[in-house]
């Protein structure tokens, strides 16, 4: 069945799930089953080529970029990575809200796999000297603008496919993919490393990672060219706006200073929080284990590793949990408990003196903590209707990292006021503190509130929102 065939099947056929009333996800047609497989395995490998370049190059670095490379070359390429998002966010979401989520997922996994295919190819510094380093960030900087085109688009599908009673659960299937990845990755280099030695492995052997997560993206552009299309609610906002040529579109002054604005500031908050706990508790935990923990060079893959699956189990109940306790107080909850338990576990973590040690509290840290990220698929996607649900989606989520993304550069000013640790540990307490606070200004969303059509929810959380803004006008 060709693309357009199947689209206008999915439009024909869906009629009790457009609504999103409940109806279980088997009764979908098989574009809508195939946009949420798509929505869990297209996570998995964004998230692949997202943290990558933190565990699979430090062993590589000094081969690869030189003696004279920095030892924050690492987080420098991983940052260049996460600078790119926003704008990938900001460029793809417009372009998913006028074209569509297929088109605009498939134009960004091919971009993510050249990205990535590139940096598989780069000569090391024998041959570029510093031109190595600038050539990977370079990529990396655009691997983030693909890779954010991917979730602005793709993720929002999956929503907008779901039904209303299952938004929280494939929320929580889809964002737990992150820990998952980070558990292949973890894993694949302290086994290649084993297998191939440091030596080979610095030499070669981090690039077999870099074409294997091409040819996954690969793999999934096939999938999506051939079984995904846009969800009935996209069609139907598209006959809408047909019929209503004279009305302006909705762009990002609407999201940044109009009728979305608090809608999408809120979700900076939020996900800021979110993201400070994130760099604290996977990057830097990450770093400081390797640094300060004394463990061998295989033992902070594998406590990583081992944090990751605990993290990616209790972030999918999560997401389904938040359906029946509400999305905000879920968020206030967890929220509290990473500020202030956070940062002892933190600490236990990096100053525990065995491996077992080390990987129970790194573990224990990251479900108290990133585990949060359960119904964020969910929550944004319902807190912007369809003509900018990709566009809030990918702004809110991407450009929200930028200022905890900056890490690198103001932790060393905080050093000497709260110590190495120190600092840190307050990272993970005003990560929490600001999860709490963005929770506390959004809207309830408890489970009778999020039971309607998904653009009916956004539209009735925003009281300055038009009548007629979504199907039926607000709640």
């Amino acid at each position: 069945m060709t693309g357009a065939t199947t689209a206008q099947a999915a439009v024909g056929t869906q009629t009790t799930t457009e609504t999103s009333t409940g109806t279980p996800n088997e009764s979908l047609p098989p574009a809508g089953r195939a946009a949420l497989r798509a929505g869990v395995v297209g996570n998995w490998i964004d998230n692949i080529h997202v943290f990558l370049p933190l565990t699979a190059l430090a062993p590589a670095m000094l081969v690869l970029a030189g003696p004279a490379a920095a030892a924050s070359t690492g987080a420098l390429i991983v940052i260049a990575m996460l600078l790119g998002r926003p704008i990938g966010g900001i460029v793809f979401g417009r372009i998913s809200d006028r074209l569509g989520r297929t088109r605009t997922t498939r134009i960004a996994i091919a971009g993510t796999a050249a990205c990535a295919l590139a940096i598989a190819a780069t000569p090391t510094h024998e041959i570029l000297g510093a031109g190595t380093i600038g050539l990977i960030l370079v990529l990396r900087f655009l691997c983030g603008i693909f890779v954010a085109g991917e979730y602005s688009a793709a993720i929002p599908l999956a929503m907008e496919w779901s039904t209303a009673r299952r938004r929280g659960l494939m929320s929580g299937l889809i964002l737990s993919m992150a820990p998952w990845a980070q558990a292949t990755i973890a894993f694949s280099v302290a086994g290649l490393l084993v297998l191939l030695g440091p030596d080979a492995y610095a030499a070669w052997g981090w690039r077999l990672l870099f074409v294997l997560g091409a040819a996954l993206s690969l793999g999934m552009l096939v999938y999506y060219s051939r079984q995904v299309t846009d969800a009935p609610v996209f069609h139907r906002r598209a006959r809408e706006a047909a019929a209503r040529p004279a009305a302006p579109r909705a762009g990002l002054r609407d999201l940044l200073a109009g009728r979305w604005a608090r809608a999408f500031w809120q979700v900076f908050i939020l996900m800021s929080g979110l993201w400070l706990l994130t760099n604290s508790t996977v990057l830097l935990l990450t770093a400081r284990l390797a640094e300060d923990s004394g463990l061998p060079a295989t033992g902070v893959p594998v406590v990583m590793g081992i944090a990751s699956v605990a993290q990616a189990i209790v972030m999918a109940l999560a997401g389904h949990l938040a359906t029946l306790t509400g999305r905000r107080r879920l968020f206030l909850l967890w929220g509290t408990v990473a500020a202030l338990a956070g940062p002892l576990v933190w600490w236990a973590a990096v100053t525990s003196p065995t491996l077992a040690g080390a990987a129970v509290c790194a573990a224990v840290l990251q479900v108290i903590t990133v585990s949060a990220y359960g119904p964020v698929s969910a929550y944004l996607s319902e807190r912007f209707p369809t003509e900018v649900r990709s566009t809030g989606y990918g702004m809110g989520y991407s450009l929200s990292l930028v200022l905890p993304a900056l890490y690198p550069f103001y932790l060393p000013l905080i050093e000497p006021v709260l110590g190495r640790h120190g600092s840190v540990m307050g990272m993970v307490a005003l990560g929490g503190a600001l999860v709490v606070l963005g929770a506390a200004l959004g809207p309830r969303l408890a489970p009778r509130d999020i039971e309607g059509d998904i653009d009916d929810v956004a539209v009735g959380m925003v009281p300055d929102a038009p009548v007629g803004a979504a199907r039926g006008g607000s709640r």
